[in-house]
């Protein structure tokens, strides 16, 4: 073995033991959260890291067909990514229209007593709502 043989080998154990301990520390974020953002973030980071795994093994292994699995996970990680994304904006919005909902019901008893909140002041009704910011 050369020396270039052996820089290489010395390389790839390295790098396998900074993925393993990456990959560790990922699985402990993912379990404490500690919220749904993080928890989704951690799983990004997850297939990140195993995309470089993967690609490890297949500079050891020098087989090229792993470049392609490695390939096709990170894609499907990044369309995971998107959707889980897309989940926790569509869950805020629903949040969001909960929490307008609840607010907006004492103002209903105020206007039906005879007052009127809107004269004299911006009302909530003429300023775009958290879900037209989205959209």
């Amino acid at each position: 073995m050369s020396w270039a043989d052996n820089f290489l080998n010395a390389a790839i154990m390295i790098a396998l033991a900074a993925i393993i301990i990456s990959l560790g520390l990922i699985v402990i974020r993912l379990i404490r959260g500690p919220t749904l953002p993080d928890r989704i973030l951690s799983l990004d980071m997850l297939v990140t890291v195993a995309v470089g795994f993967i690609t490890v093994i297949a500079i050891h292994s020098q087989q090229r067909s792993y470049i392609d699995v490695a390939i096709s996970l990170g894609l499907v990680g990044l369309l995971a990514t998107i959707a889980f994304a897309r989940y926790v904006i569509y869950r805020g919005l629903q949040n969001e229209e909960a929490d307008e909902g609840k607010e907006q019901e004492p103002e209903a008893e105020t206007v039906d007593s005879g007052k009127r909140s809107d004269v004299g002041e911006n009302s909530e009704s003429q300023t775009p709502s958290s879900n037209q910011r989205w959209l």
